[in-house]
């Protein structure tokens, strides 16, 4: 009788469950990370600028009737997120601000507003850029300027603060922004006084940190 040698199977190595646990663990970081890298905000910031006073109204810089004066303001800016819109690229943030001017007049100043922030220009992916509008808040300034004292020699070191800004990121570094701000100080058309002057306005270049 024939005997038919059937060369025998190799053997198997069992699966280490540590193994196969840290293949899943690895696929899910894989596929969770651009998720989270997307979903990642940041609600505080810190930052600083430094810009120049002019002699006119804001809409005047836009128009060619500014002439910029021998006055200049250096500010720390602080900021934090209050609310985010889940469908839009809109954001509720209050933004504060400490400042010194000098020049023709040496003072300090304290501001705060709310701020809109619109993030939802079509360039955005190549270059990250938002809108930032505070149109009602309170300023309070140590002295009356003398750049804004009316025709009387009247005026208040409690206005209205107004900003508007304009922000740049780079792609990779988004918690990084450079901005361009309008800081204005004004009576809202005579409805916090009506002594007549202008109130302050500066062109200003800075940079913020997001935290």
């Amino acid at each position: 009788m024939e005997f038919i040698h059937t060369p025998a199977a190799p053997p198997e190595h069992p699966r280490q469950p540590g193994q196969a646990l840290l293949r899943r663990m690895t696929l899910a970081a894989g596929l969770l990370l651009p998720v989270a890298a997307a979903c990642e905000q940041r609600d505080w910031s810190l930052g600083v600028y430094g810009g120049q006073y002019y002699d006119s109204e804001p809409a005047g810089l836009t128009q060619g009737r500014a002439n910029f004066l021998n006055q200049y303001i250096v500010a720390l800016t602080a900021s934090t997120t209050l609310w985010r819109a889940q469908e839009w690229p809109l954001s509720l943030e209050v933004d504060g601000m400490v400042g010194h001017q000098f020049g023709q007049a040496t003072l300090q100043e304290f501001a705060f507003a709310p701020v809109l922030r619109w993030s939802g220009f079509p360039w955005s992916r190549a270059l990250p850029t938002s809108f930032r509008a505070g149109p009602l808040g309170y300023s309070y300034t140590t002295i009356v300027s003398p750049l804004e004292r009316s025709a009387s020699g009247e005026g208040s070191r409690h206005l209205n603060f107004l900003m508007l800004e304009l922000t740049f990121s780079p792609p990779q570094a988004r918690e990084h922004e450079v901005f361009v701000r309008l800081h204005h100080r004004c009576t809202i058309y005579d409805l916090i006084n009506n002594y007549g002057a202008n109130g302050q306005d500066f062109l200003a270049i800075g940079y913020r940190r997001f935290f």
